[in-house]
């Protein structure tokens, strides 16, 4: 696969302000996507925060398939990292997170009041790769918008830190991801889900993943969807009949592809297919 290079500016400074500003903080929040645990992960994440305690936020796992998702958490829990399953628009699952923080920083808090210390708000840092619901989080918990918070990829650009509530205060940082892809099934993970910008890959090769998954792993979805009898050995084919049946033509009946492609990819990321994880545990860890 060809390498990919995807690295703005700001990502590489934010990188050197976490190491630094992790010094200040208690607890580190990882936001992964829950239909992707693995892909969404940022292999750097782990050296710039050291000995940090960590939980694992599961966001969107509304969306993903519960049988699936609970593999993970228990694979994190054998790691001995909490986590919990959250969804950062509705707010369901965050009200388990302050418990959680405490109970996983009760040492640490005790300690500082058997020096004297008055109780102070615990620090977090929120941290993941773009378009994961880092904003949307804060806002959630914050109650007020605000960040600036968008559907594309990459949309939080500045370190900001904001207050929630008497308890404790997140730090919120730009999403960063590895300057390049050495995995074309994950960069084509992320690019389905919408991770990543459209223009990354090529769109036509990120809907073909998308076909095979969900004929090896949900089978009979696509076909219900659309209504027609996939060979997935004839990719070709299945955009041709989707485009006749939903009507994606160009003047003389001809097949507009784009359409397709842009239409697949939209009923993808909208839970058209159903609930669903794309990180299989038993074939990545």
């Amino acid at each position: 696969m060809k390498q990919i290079h995807w690295y703005p500016g700001h990502m590489a400074k934010t990188k050197r302000e976490i190491i630094e500003k992790v010094k200040l903080i208690d607890v580190v929040l990882e936001i992964l996507d829950a239909r992707i645990p693995f892909s969404s992960q940022n292999p750097v994440i782990r050296t710039m925060i050291g000995n940090t305690p960590k939980i694992i936020l599961f966001n969107k796992a509304d969306l993903t398939d519960p049988q699936e998702l609970e593999k993970w958490v228990a694979h994190f829990r054998k790691q001995g990292v909490p986590s919990l399953k959250v969804n950062a628009i509705t707010g369901q699952g965050l009200d388990k997170l302050l418990p959680l923080m405490k109970e996983l920083l009760k040492d640490k808090i005790a300690k500082e009041l058997s020096r004297g210390r008055t109780e102070r708000p615990l620090r977090a840092m929120i941290l993941g790769i773009p378009n994961v619901g880092k904003s949307t989080l804060i806002n959630k918990l914050a109650n007020k918008r605000k960040l600036v918070v968008g559907d594309r990829p990459g949309v939080t650009k500045q370190t900001q830190y904001i207050r929630v509530g008497k308890d404790f205060e997140l730090l919120d940082t730009p999403g960063i991801l590895w300057p390049k892809f050495e995995d074309e099934e994950i960069a084509k993970k992320l690019a389905l889900t919408g991770a990543i910008k459209d223009n990354i890959l090529p769109k036509d090769d990120v809907v073909i993943f998308g076909f095979r998954f969900l004929d090896k792993y949900y089978k009979g979805r696509l076909e219900e969807r659309y209504d027609i009898t996939v060979d997935i050995d004839n990719v070709a084919q299945i955009f041709d009949d989707i485009g006749i049946r939903r009507g994606c033509l160009l003047p003389g009946k001809q097949i507009d592809y784009d359409r397709v492609i842009d239409l697949f990819l939209h009923e993808f990321r909208h839970l058209k297919f159903g609930k669903m994880i794309l990180d299989r545990i038993k074939e990545l860890v």
